[in-house]
């Protein structure tokens, strides 16, 4: 019978993952077309005068370098006066497009003050946008150029009035002590009388402008040339090219934006003037320009001439150099041209006009709110004349008749000059005029002034030349200090040769001055500078040749600020022109500074913290800067011509280097070489004592083995060993060999053995108990009667308990062989050791005590063998 299945039955399923393509897809299409007009970007229209440089679909929009917008289409605008520029901008801009925003087109300029757009040469003009404030528009006017201050620049605009424009641009330069801080950015008239100039400041230099800053113009190059000579000043070549402007900072708050100052034609005008004001019936012979004369020379002019009720107000500015000719009852007056029968003076004042003579007055009271200016020169009543004497090294050139003067002005006259009583100096007697004698105070003196004065540099050239009279009979000139009294009648002051000596003088008075002595004085010379750091500090002043130690001292003048260098860790050293420093690590060369390889130089330095100053180290110049960080000493040692002993050579004590053989020559007798040697500080009051005692150490090569093997590849060294004696030496003989107990171990016991013949010992042979060795040999010498050798040796310390006056000692080298009849050969040897090297036996019969234990010189007869019975000798010894 054939069974049949139950049918299933399947449930159709209500959504159908195949809708889920059209509803991803419908998605997709909604965020693309909201994406594509979001992005669409913003269409807006600027007005050009014409498209010249614009080109559709190559012109780009550019903000500080980002490309944020392009050019679509081009037309002309409806009234034919330029065209009409259609841009679409990024669509993240539209912010930005306000009413104040300011497109341009940038194109490249170049100028004298410099070069523009320099980048559109290779990707083409483009359209520059400055981002403004205010309502959001889509129209907009380009602005003919660049604005005065582009975007992302930070600063400060400040306003300078001036009367004219001169060689000034836009781009010219400002400077402040010669150093671009900023730049004119753009000017324009205010009044038919009054030019504008907008100039910007970099921020970091914002903070010099001040309220009380003055500005002045320095284009172009400036000479002044007049009788008394030409002066020629120019600020830069930028300036010479391009104009320029220079300011001072004052002391007052700190400039705001927009902040405006007068710009001055100089910077006598702007910073060197004292301002001061005349009153005067007529101003028929004065006017703006009119100069200010003292005995001939310059010292102001007159700013501004105007209408003060029924008098003239004459405003004038003094130069500041000689604010000391205006006091409270200073005269003036006004002179022109005199003609007459008798003389004829100040004609070229019918041409120029008038000016205005100052005579200084000598009140102290304060200066009064304006000057009579009178129309006469007023009655001069004058004192007696101020007779001095100036002394001076050598003779200037100055002759009799020569005028004193002060700032050029003539103030006296030179009456005679001698040789001093004592013919070491030049003499000038001089007398000084009476109105003049106040400038004479306690610190004042004089300087010969040269006819002329040529100073050039990177920054300027001024020539500066003196009138004939000062190239036929020369000129002093006053530098006073007006400080202290006034100096009395017949003083003596000093004359100097030229101002830069005078201050040389000066400036090393105030120096800090210290000697250091040497034992030559290579290389150095009066002037040498003096480094720290591989700045110069200061310089060698002078040297003297101690003739009682024959040595050199050298005097250092330290420039004050760098006097807190100088203190007790403070050493001196001599530099070397070219110093190569060689070794496995590399190659290091040091080349002195140019000056210090002319005339020689010193360097200054610091021991190092941890390292103990010597006393003996202050006052020392040293070789080089090991020498002075290891505070050495100089040691002179005599060695034998027949030792082979190098430069370089080391110094020893127990096999610790305490300094070096710096120098070894052979001496005139060729007996005997000199050796100069440096003992390291921390080493050199130990072994510089009197009775010290150097020695040769060589190689030696025996059967016991090598003895200073380093020797063999470096030469021979020197040994030492300190001194106790309380006096101090500088020379020191050297000996081939060291004393034979220079070696001993602290707390060891010496002893003498007695023998007829040396035999096979010598230094260093070991002392051995039962095989162990407990001492050894230091040196032997004929008795003084010549019967017997001496042997001297020792016991080390903790060895010493064992020996005492019943030891035996016999002689344990190499083989010894007895043959006898009946007893036959007998054969006695030691360890290896002992018959290679050779060595001493020793055996103790009795116990150690009080009464019988080795003391220090103990003398023993050295046997030749040992005695049957020794063998049986073994005391219990106790430490």
């Amino acid at each position: 019978m054939t069974q049949s299945e139950s049918p299933k039955i399947v449930k159709k399923k209500l959504f159908s993952p195949v809708w889920l393509l059209p509803i991803v897809a419908l998605v997709l299409a909604a965020w693309l077309g909201y994406k594509s007009v979001k992005e669409a970007g913003v269409e807006i229209q600027i007005h050009f005068p014409n498209a010249a440089g614009i080109e559709i679909g190559k012109t780009l929009v550019k903000y500080q370098g980002l490309t944020v917008g392009k050019v679509t289409d081009i037309s002309l605008d409806d009234d034919l006066v330029g065209v009409n520029v259609r841009v679409l901008m990024d669509y993240r801009s539209e912010p930005f497009l306000n009413e104040s925003s300011q497109f341009w087109l940038v194109k490249p300029k170049a100028s004298i003050t410099g070069v523009e757009g320099l980048d559109t040469l290779f990707s083409g003009n483009y359209i520059a946008v400055q981002p403004g404030e205010g309502k959001a528009t889509t129209d907009f006017v380009a602005k003919q150029s660049a604005p005065a201050i582009l975007p992302g620049s930070r600063g400060m605009v400040i306003s300078l009035k001036a009367d004219k424009l001169g060689s000034l641009d836009v781009g010219s330069p400002l400077f402040f002590r010669q150093i671009p801080v900023g730049n004119v950015v753009s000017f324009h008239l205010q009044d038919d009388k009054t030019i504008i100039i907008n100039s910007f400041i970099e921020d970091q230099y914002a903070h010099l402008v001040k309220q009380d800053s003055r500005f002045w113009n320095v284009s172009g190059l400036k000479v002044d040339a007049s009788l008394s000579g030409i002066s020629v000043n120019t600020e830069s070549i930028a300036s010479i090219l391009a104009g320029g402007i220079s300011f001072s900072s004052g002391d007052g708050e700190q400039a705001t934006y927009g902040d405006q100052y007068q710009l001055y034609d100089s910077q006598e005008l702007a910073i060197g003037g004292i301002e001061l004001k005349f009153k005067i019936d007529t101003g028929d012979d004065v006017s703006k320009g009119t100069q200010i004369v003292y005995r001939g020379l310059t010292v102001g002019e007159v700013t501004q001439v105007t209408l003060d009720g029924d008098k003239v107000a004459v405003d004038a500015k003094l130069e500041q150099e000689y604010q000391g000719l205006l006091t409270a009852d200073s005269q003036f007056w006004l002179a022109g041209a005199h003609i007459s029968l008798d003389e004829v003076k100040h004609l070229s004042r019918l041409v120029t006009g008038h000016v205005i003579n100052i005579l200084p007055g000598n009140s102290k009271e304060s200066l009064p709110a304006y000057f009579e200016l009178q129309a006469e020169q007023p009655d001069l009543l004058l004192a007696d004349k101020l007779p001095l004497t100036l002394s001076a090294d050598i003779h200037t050139g100055v002759s009799v008749g020569a005028q004193i003067r002060y700032k050029q002005l003539p103030i006296g006259e030179v009456l005679d000059i001698a040789l001093s009583d004592d013919f070491n100096k030049v003499s000038y007697q001089i007398e000084i005029y009476p109105e003049y004698k106040k400038l004479l105070t306690q610190g004042s003196y004089f300087v010969h002034e040269a006819a002329l004065d040529i100073k050039a540099s990177l920054d300027e050239v001024s020539v500066k030349t003196r009138d004939i009279n000062t190239f036929m009979k020369g000129a002093i000139s006053l530098i006073p200090s007006f400080k202290g009294e006034s100096v009395q009648a017949n003083a003596q002051m000093k004359l100097y040769e030229s101002g830069d000596v005078a201050q040389d003088e000066f400036r090393l008075a105030k120096m800090h001055k210290l000697s250091l002595s040497a034992n030559n004085g290579a290389d150095l010379s009066v002037d040498s500078p003096i480094y720290y750091k591989k700045m110069v500090i200061g310089h060698i002043n002078r040297i003297d040749w101690i003739a009682e130690q024959d040595s050199f001292e050298f005097e250092l003048a330290i420039e004050p600020k760098y006097k807190k260098l100088i203190n007790e860790r403070t050493v001196f050293w001599r530099n070397n022109a070219l110093s190569v420093n060689a070794s496995l690590a590399g190659v290091e060369v040091d080349v002195a500074p140019l000056a210090g390889a002319i005339k020689g130089s010193i360097s200054l330095g610091m021991i190092d913290e941890g390292i103990e100053v010597q006393p003996s180290a202050k006052g020392l110049l040293y070789e080089d800067k090991q020498l002075a960080m290891r505070q050495a000493q100089l040691v002179t040692l005599t060695v034998p011509a027949s030792v082979k002993l190098n430069d370089n050579a080391a110094i020893r004590y127990q096999g610790h280097q305490i300094g070096f053989v710096k120098q070894v020559k052979l001496q005139s007798d060729l007996a005997f070489i000199q050796a100069n040697a440096y003992l390291y500080g921390e080493y050199a009051d130990h072994f510089s004592k009197s009775d010290s005692e150097y020695y040769i150490v060589d190689a030696s090569i025996s059967l016991a083995g090598i003895e200073a093997p380093d020797t063999l590849i470096t030469g021979p060294y020197l040994g030492v060993l300190p001194g106790s004696a309380d006096t101090k030496a500088r020379s020191f003989k050297v000996n081939l060999e060291s004393k034979f107990d220079s070696h001993r171990p602290s707390g060891s016991v010496d002893f003498v053995l007695k023998d007829e013949q040396l035999g096979s010992i010598k230094q260093g042979t070991p002392v051995f108990y039962r095989g162990i060795a407990i001492g050894q040999i230091d040196g032997y010498q004929l008795s003084s009667s010549g019967s017997h050798v001496e042997i001297f040796g020792h016991i080390e310390k903790e060895y010493t308990f064992l020996i005492n006056q019943s030891s035996k000692f016999w002689d344990a080298s190499g083989i010894k062989l007895e043959v006898g009849l009946f007893s036959g050969a007998q054969i006695e040897t030691g360890s290896l050791e002992t018959l290679l090297a050779g060595g001493i036996s020793v055996v103790t019969e009795e116990v150690t005590t009080d009464s019988n234990q080795l003391t220090s010189g103990s003398h023993f007869i050295l046997h030749h063998k040992m005695n049957k019975e020794w063998q049986d000798w073994s005391p219990e010894q106790q430490r």
